[in-house]
């Protein structure tokens, strides 16, 4: 409502008298008030469609933290799975349950996407650090995102560098992390990454469009292979591996089988 200081004198004193009614030779006449002036009205316009676009950003901020609660079971899709299928763009995408995956992927896509999964609660700090350092001493920088983000933005939000996105980014990734386990985070991810040139989402598209069978039957080097794609499935091939792949495929297998990987996936809570 507008400030009373804003309100013509006339209208305040109509407001103020407004439902009495007069007595005229036995005639009953209620008060009525005289119409606002034209700005007033214009004035008054422009604060309720104000109101009314603040009320309407305020719930699209606060959707995904309604949602993402929500998550713990069905099969969510992607915004971007979403757009191609409205826009009429291939898009293929076959739900696979976590346990039903081979187990050579999730920890060959945590071994090269987020080595501290397991640890951290949604944000790897001390990997954000790294990034900033490196930025700071003129270093091409490294993707700092972790699955967790990644799941964020893929539901959520829109692909491409943005610091809005960025800033938006975080703290559902941290809520996310609050309100969904570990393995129920991995498992959405592992069914909405983008893993095929034209339109394959997910393990079991992924793993169909390059190998020609599901992702319950992939062997450590194919897991790896489909894990070394993630950045870029359309430039990227697990099919037809060019020589990068393939040597980014031999450290995933490694990294998949270490140590620190093995704890991990035994001492968290999810797995």
């Amino acid at each position: 409502m507008a400030p009373a200081s804003s309100i013509p004198a006339g209208i305040r004193k109509c407001l103020k008298t407004a439902g009495k009614t007069g007595n005229y030779h036995g005639v009953i006449i209620p008060s009525v008030c005289p119409p606002a002036p034209p700005a007033f009205n214009q004035k008054r316009r422009i604060l309720r469609l104000a109101r009314n676009l603040f009320l309407i950003a305020l719930l699209i901020l606060l959707l995904p933290y309604l949602l993402a609660p929500l998550y713990r079971a069905g099969h969510p899709v992607s915004t971007l799975m979403a757009w191609r299928y409205l826009s009429g763009a291939p898009m293929s995408r076959q739900w696979i349950d976590f346990g039903a995956i081979s187990p050579f992927l999730p920890r060959s896509v945590v071994g090269s996407e987020d080595a501290n999964f397991c640890r951290h609660h949604g944000i790897d700090w001390d990997a954000l650090r790294d990034v900033i350092d490196d930025a700071d001493d003129g270093e091409v920088t490294r993707g700092g995102s972790t699955i967790t983000q990644q799941v964020a933005k893929n539901l959520f939000l829109w692909p491409g560098r943005s610091v809005v996105r960025k800033v938006l980014e975080f703290p559902l990734a941290l809520w996310i992390d609050l309100v969904l386990p570990k393995q129920r985070i991995l498992e959405i991810y592992l069914n909405i990454a983008e893993l095929g040139p034209s339109g394959q989402f997910g393990a079991q598209a992924g793993s169909i469009h390059a190998f020609g069978h599901p992702a319950s039957a992939l062997t450590p080097r194919e897991a790896a292979l489909l894990a070394a794609i993630l950045p870029n499935p359309v430039r990227r091939s697990a099919r037809n591996p060019g020589p990068g792949v393939r040597r980014l495929a031999g450290t995933y297998v490694a990294r998949a089988q270490s140590l620190g990987l093995q704890r991990c996936w035994s001492e968290n809570r999810a797995f």
